[in-house]
C-alpha cells in the first residue's frame, strides 16, 4: 500500500472526513481521492482475507509539525535520542507512549535533555512524530514490527527490549555501552508489560531473553531446569 492509499483511509475511515474534505488535506482532486482510495480498500481486503502482509510504503509526503513546534532544534552534528518516558522510567510499550525524552549527545556526553508528550499520536504515527523531532535512535521495551518497520523507512535506529531507568540507559548508549535486545517485539497489546513478558523484558548481562540468569535465579529455580521452564510459561 502506498503512502497516499493510507492517508486515505486514515483520513475518511479513522478521521471520519468526507471526500472533499480528505482532497483539500491532501492537495488533490476529489476524483483522485475515490480513485485512490478504492485501491487502498482493495488492499486491505486481500490482507484481512487472504492473510496477506500489509506494507505501507512508497510515495511522496510532508510531515506537519505533529507537535513538534517546541521541540528545541538539534544541534549541527549531535546525536538524539529519544527514550519512551513514564515517571524517569522506560515505559515498556511503544504504541501507547504518552511521552518520550529526549536527549542530545556530543562527542559521547548528553548535552541537552528535553521531555516532550506525543500529544495523543497512535501507533501508526510514532515514527512519524520522532522523526519530526529530529532523533536519530529510539530506546525502548516492546514494540510491534509495524513500528518497527516505520521507524526503519524513517532511518531511526532502534534499541528495543531495555527497561530500567531512562536517563541510565540514554547515557550507556551515549558511551556505546548500553544492553539492548535487537529482536525485541510486543504482540500482546493491552497488558502489563515488565519481567518476564514477551515484550519488554528485563536485561542484562548481553542477554537476549527475558528470564533471569545465572545461580539464585529470583524464581528460585536453576537455570535451564525443568521446574524454572514452567514457572517462565515455556
Amino acid at each position: 500500500m502506498t503512502l497516499d492509499e493510507f492517508e486515505t483511509i486514515r483520513l475518511l475511515d479513522r478521521e471520519g472526513l468526507t471526500q472533499e474534505q480528505c482532497a483539500e488535506k491532501m492537495g488533490i482532486a476529489r476524483t483522485t481521492v475515490t480513485a485512490i482510495y478504492e485501491s487502498a480498500r482493495r488492499k486491505v481486503a486481500d490482507a484481512l482475507v487472504d492473510g496477506k502482509q500489509l506494507l505501507i510504503r512508497g510515495g511522496n509526503y510532508r510531515l506537519n509539525d505533529q507537535g513538534t513546534k517546541n521541540i528545541i532544534q538539534k544541534g549541527t552534528g549531535n546525536m538524539r535520542i529519544a527514550v519512551t518516558y513514564e515517571n524517569g522510567e522506560i515505559f515498556q510499550h511503544f504504541g501507547h507512549t504518552e511521552q518520550f525524552k529526549l536527549y542530545d549527545v556530543e562527542d559521547g556526553k548528553i548535552v541537552a535533555e528535553q521531555i516532550v508528550p506525543t500529544n495523543g499520536s497512535g501507533h501508526g504515527a510514532l515514527a512519524g512524530f520522532l522523526k519530526a523531532a529530529q532523533a536519530d535512535a529510539l530506546i525502548c521495551g516492546g514494540i510491534g514490527m509495524g513500528a518497527q518497520n516505520a521507524l526503519a523507512e524513517a532511518g531511526i535506529k532502534l534499541y528495543g527490549g531495555v527497561s530500567g531507568s531512562a536517563d541510565a540507559a540514554a547515557q550507556a548508549l551515549a558511551e556505546g555501552t548500553l544492553q539492548y535486545d535487537p529482536n525485541a517485539k510486543c504482540d500482546h497489546h493491552g497488558h502489563h508489560h515488565g519481567e518476564g513478558h514477551e515484550c519488554g523484558h528485563h536485561h542484562g548481562g548481553g542477554h537476549e531473553c527475558g528470564h533471569h540468569h545465572g545461580e539464585g535465579l529470583d524464581c528460585g529455580h536453576q537455570e535451564g531446569d525443568e521446574g524454572c521452564r514452567r514457572h517462565h510459561g515455556e
